[in-house]
């Protein structure tokens, strides 16, 4: 979703500030949160738990945002393509779409977001999650990069 130069722009100036590492963040203190994610190159994050995917935005896609005001999901129920919007993502900046990683059918919906929207700014990767989904082909998962390969890719934007 971040197909527009302002966008780049503004990704490759958040990536130089990036004080601390993304790898770091990514990393729970056991190592076992970064060992079950994978993220898609458009700033998405999938974590695995068996064959439900938990998604959202990247910390980031995030920054990048600014201040979440609004967010968009499908509901309970739906189908959702890898690849495909699924909802969108409105800030202060602007209006994004979000796109799956995965393949499969939306099992649950973040219904905080609906109220707090910001909880994506303050914890993405964590209680900021857009989606939950029944994953239906989970070989989907080989061609998203590991937390090092999402680093560099990352790194390279800026």
């Amino acid at each position: 979703w971040f197909r527009s130069s302002r966008f780049s722009t503004m990704l490759s100036t958040l990536a130089r500030r990036a004080a601390k590492p993304l790898a770091s963040r990514l990393v729970s203190s056991n190592g076992l949160r970064a060992m079950s994610s994978k993220f898609a190159p458009s700033h998405e994050f999938a974590q695995i738990d068996g064959g439900v995917a938990t998604i959202g935005v990247t910390d980031f896609a995030q920054a990048a945002l600014g201040d979440i005001v609004f967010v968009d999901l499908p509901e309970v129920g739906d189908d959702v393509e890898k690849g495909e919007s699924f909802g969108s993502v409105e800030s202060v900046k602007a209006a994004s779409d979000v796109y799956s990683p995965v393949s499969g059918v939306v099992t649950e919906v973040n219904e905080v977001l609906s109220d707090e929207p910001g909880t994506v700014n303050t914890s993405p990767e964590a209680e900021g999650w857009f989606i939950k989904v029944e994953m239906s082909d989970t070989s989907e998962l080989d061609d998203l990069m590991d937390p090092a390969a999402y680093q560099k890719h990352c790194d390279e934007s800026s």
